[in-house]
């Protein structure tokens, strides 16, 4: 086991860096949290705002820092952003960064689905990141995640939308399945990444031990409301999300949700030893907001 006392979190305003920040102030870890956005630091940590992550700005700052956990990313690319400049070309510049910095470990977030043999555009992003930091030379570990679900992520988001207006609309059949892991693993998963040997230069399926069928999560999602829901033609769903900038869902965010990708939850368990929170059995209780 190697002790870490000083980590980099990119991203830091975003829903999971939120939480893994909570986490890791929590346990007393020295933080340095850079965002283009500004957000309310914990303790123990500094707060960096930087617009575009400048190397003349932030090199001396994060300098000899134990880990960089790297979390920005994009699921839906626009005609100012896409996946290529954010997901790929940001993360090319993150590892030159680190390794400037002399920084001695890269985490990072990809997608579950990605491979070399992917065609989505936003798998292709994350899987051309991956080989920057696995070439960097830098001890890594990449994980590969399902919908990370919680308080205030965009899955629940769009759901509890769904719900305030009366109607939950489920793309297509809605019997392709999701594997859901629980926030709270994840912090704890990507701060065990940073102390132990065995997740050194590993690529990790980081997924709960739930797969369930999108239409089974709405229906215990919404259960104890008036929610009534509606199944819509796959083809109105796609033509919605490619015509309407304003829709819930974009192309690849269909694409990988009807993809019925299937992470290994027994590797996650073996490496980490770690007790999962049932996603399922939250919804059923109701203790998942």
């Amino acid at each position: 086991m190697v002790k870490f006392s000083k980590i980099v979190v990119t991203g830091a305003s975003g829903f999971i860096a939120k939480n893994l920040r909570k986490y890791l102030s929590e346990k007393n870890v020295d933080l340095i949290s850079i965002s283009r956005n500004d957000f309310k630091n914990f303790k123990s940590e500094s707060k960096i705002i930087s617009k575009n992550y400048d190397e003349k700005k932030l090199l001396q700052l994060i300098k000899n820092s134990d880990a960089l956990i790297h979390l920005v990313g994009i699921g839906q690319q626009s005609v100012n952003l896409d996946y290529n400049a954010i997901n790929t070309e940001f993360t090319r510049h993150i590892v030159n960064l680190s390794k400037k910095a002399n920084i001695k470990k890269i985490v990072y977030l990809s997608g579950l689905g990605v491979s070399a043999k992917t065609t989505l555009g936003y798998f292709i992003s994350k899987y051309n990141a991956e080989n920057f930091i696995i070439n960097s030379g830098l001890d890594y570990t990449i994980f590969r995640p399902s919908y990370i679900v919680g308080t205030d992520d965009m899955f629940t988001k769009y759901l509890k939308r769904q719900i305030k207006n009366g109607e939950i609309n489920i793309p297509g059949s809605g019997t392709y399945s999701i594997q859901p892991i629980h926030i709270s693993d994840v912090a704890k998963i990507i701060f065990e990444s940073t102390l132990h040997l065995k997740f050194k230069n590993k690529i990790i399926d980081l997924v709960g031990p739930d797969f369930i069928s999108f239409e089974k999560y709405v229906k215990l999602f919404s259960k104890g409301t008036k929610t009534s829901i509606k199944k819509i033609k796959l083809e109105d769903a796609y033509h919605d999300a490619i015509t309407n900038p304003k829709s819930d869902f974009g192309v690849d965010d269909l694409n990988i949700l009807i993809g019925n990708f299937k992470g290994n939850h027994e590797k996650l368990k073996k490496i980490t030893g770690m007790k999962f929170e049932s996603v399922v059995e939250l919804l059923q209780s109701g203790r998942l907001p």
